[in-house]
């Protein structure tokens, strides 16, 4: 039983990952959103620019992980 439930939370398909990689991105832009507001600044930007590109390198694990899984 365990295993099927299980079975819900696995990305299986590449459309699956986009879908995961897209609400990844959203909520690092919102972050970053957020950091630009708490820290004015240069420190706000870096920040800023910091979460977008931990959705890329996610990301590139992501889709690597699934093109893995059909070889």
């Amino acid at each position: 039983m365990w295993t099927r439930i299980a079975r819900l939370f696995t990305i299986k398909t590449k459309f699956e990952a986009f879908l995961v990689i897209y609400g990844l991105g959203l909520g690092a832009t919102e972050r970053g959103v957020h950091y630009l507001r708490d820290y004015p600044g240069v420190g706000g930007w870096l920040l800023f620019a910091a979460c977008p590109v931990a959705v890329v390198m996610a990301g590139a694990r992501i889709l690597d992980s699934i093109e893995r899984g059909r070889d």
